[in-house]
């Protein structure tokens, strides 16, 4: 599957969606720094969220290219899927690690939006990147895990009812491996806050809805522990791949979005009695981001052929999450300095996509350990951690 060859009505039901959220919608929701309820309600009642749950279990059963499309379509209409994303690649851990009685239980809720699985607890603050060094411990109570810790930088935790969560159920000293005792669990936040779980926003530069969170005597049951005890890197690091290459599509429709603006604009705007855009000082700067925004959409489609051909894609999926997230700033960038002054007006939405995109640069990794997992991995170059 290429991106030119499919999903072309997946595309086409994404734009009619989204032009009913126009950028007034999002700058009132940026505004006020709140979730966009009806925007994340349709993609749910349209299905898209569902995309990748099996047929089974209520969703479309569609492929990762699937959900690439949906998600770049979004971006491209000047939307912003971060509020919703994170239910297509977090909940591949349950979908792939889960019991048959979870899968059961929860995944037909998620399909039909009846429950909301948008938070993935991993980052703690004193670990940062090094996930085999976070400190949140789960420790075996009878039936129950007691959990306690922290975490950083946990996106959409206020309005998420279920969260995917990495703890320790053994010292990291204790494992053989430092990627051993660590252990994933389903946590109902409905019942968790308030009872061993408080939640404390973050506030930022974009609408992301981080928050940090804190686990006093939480108490899980065991029967919500996904896969074996001990095993939840593994478990975890098998969905950052597809994470990786959806934010990378998101990327690329940004990167349209900007592109596309870019265009228009210096198309219309007159200075000096003719189009600004007949200067090739303003017309190179879009040529050369509408190109690298088409070889980073090259590398995404890429790593997905390779993904779902079940083959090894972990270099792919970082490449194509570097160049794109590289190729929709520098189209931000390029997009600002063709409007001028108007760049930076709010009624243009031009300065929220630049805020929301520069995010992917960071998250979900940043651009230095992609660079670092190529050099050694890649180019079999000495580790420098």
């Amino acid at each position: 599957m290429t991106e030119q060859t499919g999903y072309g009505d997946i595309r086409a039901g994404v734009q009619r969606l989204c032009e009913q959220f126009p950028g007034a919608y999002w700058r009132e929701k940026d505004e006020q720094r709140s979730y966009p309820v009806e925007f994340v309600h349709a993609l749910t009642e349209a299905g898209y969220l569902s995309a990748l749950i099996p047929e089974e279990y209520g969703g479309a059963g569609l492929p990762l290219g699937a959900a690439c499309a949906i998600l770049e379509e979004i971006h491209r209409s000047g939307c912003n899927g971060g509020a919703c994303h994170a239910q297509m690649y977090t909940m591949g851990t349950l979908l792939r690690h889960g019991s048959e009685g979870q899968k059961a239980r929860y995944l037909p809720d998620i399909a039909s939006g009846a429950l909301r699985l948008q938070a993935f607890g991993v980052t703690e603050p004193n670990s940062g990147t090094d996930t085999t060094r976070i400190r949140t411990r789960a420790v075996r109570d009878g039936d129950d895990y007691i959990v306690n810790g922290q975490k950083i930088w946990i996106s959409r935790a206020e309005h998420s009812d279920l969260m995917i969560l990495l703890a320790r159920t053994s010292e990291r000293e204790e494992a053989k491996k430092p990627t051993e005792g660590m252990s994933v669990f389903l946590v109902d936040m409905r019942t968790a806050v308030g009872n061993g779980l408080t939640i404390k926003p973050i506030k930022t530069m974009m609408n992301h809805g981080a928050t940090e969170l804190f686990f006093d005597d939480l108490r899980v049951p065991a029967a919500n522990r996904i896969g074996e005890e001990g095993e939840g890197f593994r478990y975890i690091i098998d969905g950052m791949n597809a994470e990786r290459i959806l934010i990378a599509a998101e990327c690329i429709g940004d990167a349209r979005y900007f592109v596309a603006s870019a265009a228009e604009y210096a198309t219309g705007r007159e200075v000096f009695g003719s189009a600004i855009g007949r200067n090739q000082g303003v017309q190179f700067p879009i040529a050369r981001a509408h190109i690298q925004t088409e070889a980073a959409a090259g590398m995404v489609w890429r790593a997905v052929d390779l993904f779902e051909a079940g083959e090894a894609c972990g270099a792919e999926a970082n490449m194509a999450k570097l160049l794109a997230s590289e190729a929709s700033w520098a189209a931000g960038d390029t997009c600002i300095q063709t409007h001028g002054g108007f760049g930076f007006a709010v009624d243009y939405d031009i300065e929220r996509k630049f805020r929301e995109t520069r995010l992917y640069q960071v998250a979900p990794i940043s651009t230095n350990l992609i660079l670092s997992h190529v050099a050694t991995h890649e180019l079999g170059m000495p580790k420098s951690f």
